[in-house]
């Protein structure tokens, strides 16, 4: 790269919220100067940068301002200008993971055209234009319909499960996919560096908020049977290589009834489904990425120990200036660590923090992880 890690080297990141902030709190470890660009000038990583910019992820000229004195950009969020990355890296800066590796992953009808061109497994689909071509859609009813971009943490995904589901259909274009009975949802999180090394962390079983749609529960490593393991772990492998990416990539998956393993969804960054590695595994997510978008040796991934995260989420009811309830308790139970994100204003199910519970036994890690969710609460 030209520069060693003296204070030299400038990093920037497009997002300030609170993987950006887990990021840097690693990247303090390799000396680096990191630079912020976040639309909230209240964003959870203002006052942990060297310097923070307050402007638009999605407009070209903020984009390209902010990284063309840069030696090299990466993202915490995939909504980001892909056309200022672009002209970034015919200037010479690095960007990692890839000005199109974002533009593929930012569009979810993408996604799922690489996933069938690449003999990824994956549920049937169908690409929509607008509302009235679902009328004609190939995929019997009921399917789930997501827009092809801007959707996140459950946002932009609708079930349509009968014919008066479609006058309320989104209008503007997405992908219709068959609903897929599943009895888990699995996560893989793959690192590759520029020399073509890659490394997975062990797979990990997840739990959603209901109401939410986010991950509420995720529980390290998982208990399913080796060959499960194997083949998800493989699978996150083989897109890596396919894609080429440098840099971070989070594989969601579904594991079926029948015990087949078909691919959601990806997401080129670190990943809320890979928070517990902070404490769980030898090598953290964030210190992972940064070893392969820095063309280091990737860490080793193995778990330290059993790791559940639970997301601590805003209350319903609740909205303003946030107050944390049961901090103290929580904290004298053991294997027990806590991480806010600097979030001041909470709403419901918000996520203004996680909580990762470790125990060398699985099932009171898992009972100690219930106790936290029952006692820690955020309120206004």
């Amino acid at each position: 790269m030209g520069k060693d890690f003296y204070g030299e080297l400038q990093l920037g990141i497009l997002g300030g919220g609170q993987l950006g902030r887990m990021l840097i709190q690693e990247a303090i470890s390799y000396n680096v100067n990191v630079h912020v660009l976040d639309p909230d000038k209240n964003a959870p990583c203002r006052k942990l940068c060297d310097h923070f910019e307050c402007g638009s992820l999605s407009d070209y000229d903020t984009v390209f301002n902010f990284g063309k004195n840069l030696d090299m950009l990466t993202i915490e969020i995939e909504k980001v200008n892909v056309d200022a990355l672009e002209a970034l890296e015919d200037k010479g800066v690095i960007v990692y993971p890839q000005s199109r590796v974002i533009r593929l992953i930012q569009d979810k009808g993408l996604q799922k055209q690489f996933f069938k061109q690449n003999d990824i497994p994956t549920s049937a689909f169908q690409l929509i234009s607008n509302r009235e071509s679902l009328r004609n859609a190939n995929l019997p009813l009921p399917f789930v319909q997501k827009l092809r971009k801007d959707g996140y943490d459950g946002k932009g995904v609708k079930m349509i499960l009968n014919e008066d589901d479609l006058q309320t259909a989104f209008e503007e274009p997405s992908i219709i996919e068959e609903i897929v009975k599943f009895q888990k949802e699995i996560a893989v999180i793959v690192s590759r560096n520029d020399r073509g090394e890659v490394k997975t962390f062990p797979m990990v079983e997840m739990e959603f908020n209901p109401q939410a749609n986010l991950v509420e529960f995720l529980i390290s490593p998982s208990t399913y049977s080796f060959e499960i393991q194997q083949k998800a772990e493989e699978l996150a492998k083989k897109i890596a290589n396919d894609l080429q990416i440098v840099g971070l990539l989070a594989v969601e998956m579904f594991l079926t009834e029948e015990g087949e393993i078909l691919v959601n969804e990806l997401a080129p960054r670190p990943h809320n489904s890979g928070h517990q590695t902070i404490e769980g595994n030898f090598t953290s997510q964030f210190g992972q990425h940064l070893r392969a978008i820095f063309n280091l040796p990737l860490g080793n991934t193995e778990a330290r120990s059993n790791a559940v995260m639970i997301n601590l989420l805003g209350e319903e009811g609740y909205e303003g200036l946030a107050k944390y309830e049961g901090i103290e308790e929580i904290l004298a139970m053991e294997g027990v660590y806590l991480h806010l994100y600097g979030k001041k204003y909470t709403k419901p199910f918000r996520k203004m923090g996680h909580v990762c519970i470790v125990n060398a036994d699985r099932e009171l890690a898992i009972s100690n992880a219930r106790k936290v969710q029952e006692i820690l609460k955020v309120i206004a």
